[in-house]
């Protein structure tokens, strides 16, 4: 497997990568990009100069994964947005590689931060379908994944949950929040 920047004159690439955004978001988040047209768009913000776009491709060249980062707050924190894996490579070991690679890009550029929003829109965690408002951290500090959400993918990696946005999408429907420094 190689990892390399996704650059925006590979045209065939890029629709793959749409495709990708499609497939590997449709089972519990099928709202993300539900059309290629979708995907396509989000792809292309993802080549903006500014941000970070890598992708990580089999010995033929295929598309296995890819990962976007989106700088904030002068480039000391750096939103990971998004990561997709083919949905048949699942489980192999790409999504952890392209997220250290996403690490060490963001070092790169100074970043010391990286934080992500992880939606529990299909009741997949403990924290959705109840009120948020009552005891919130002891409801996160006893989450329980259900459903294989990938909160605990992130966990497995350094991150932690720094916050939750209730009712991000829709009513009981919150978008876990984590973080992991990764600079000095």
């Amino acid at each position: 497997m190689k990892i390399s920047s996704l650059f925006p004159d590979d045209e065939i690439l890029i629709h793959q990568a749409a495709q990708l955004l499609v497939d590997a978001f449709r089972k519990h988040w099928p709202d993300a990009w539900p059309t290629v047209d979708d995907g396509m768009k989000e792809i292309h913000e993802m080549l903006e100069a500014e941000r970070i776009c890598r992708v990580a491709l089999d010995e033929q060249g295929r598309l296995l994964g890819i990962i976007g980062g989106i700088p904030g707050y002068d480039g000391n924190v750096w939103e990971l947005h998004p990561l997709a894996v083919q949905p048949s490579m699942q489980g192999k070991g790409i999504g952890r590689a392209l997220v250290e690679d996403f690490e060490e890009q963001v070092r790169a550029r100074g970043g010391l931060t990286i934080t992500l929003g992880s939606d529990d829109e299909d009741y997949m965690t403990s924290l959705s379908n109840v009120d948020l408002y009552e005891n919130l951290w002891d409801q996160i500090r006893e989450i329980q994944n259900f459903k294989k959400h990938p909160y605990t993918f992130y966990q497995k990696l350094g991150y932690i949950i720094t916050g939750i946005v209730p009712d991000a999408n829709g009513i009981g429907k919150p978008d876990i929040l984590m973080s992991k420094r990764v600079g000095k």
